[in-house]
């Protein structure tokens, strides 16, 4: 991989733990507990975010670790 995949890849990680660290801080399960009529945001739309951004940055590591899955012959995949 060349370097300026590499810090495209490195500043996508920084970007999605950016925004996972937002998703977490914003304690979805506490609004949960309010009235609907005064929930700032939908908990659930939170949550849901937060699963792709934890999905989106394990893929992100991966890359970097250089694996593919389907594609070594180890995993599923065309």
């Amino acid at each position: 991989m060349s370097t300026r995949d590499d810090g495209f890849e490195i500043e996508l990680e920084i970007v999605v733990e950016a925004e996972l660290n937002l998703a977490e801080s914003s304690r979805p399960e506490e609004v949960a507990g309010l009235p609907a009529s005064e929930w700032p945001f939908d908990p659930t739309d939170v949550q849901r975010e937060e699963i792709g951004f934890r999905n989106l940055l394990g893929a992100i590591q991966e890359l970097g670790r250089g694996t593919r899955p389907g594609r070594d012959g180890t995993g599923g995949g065309a």
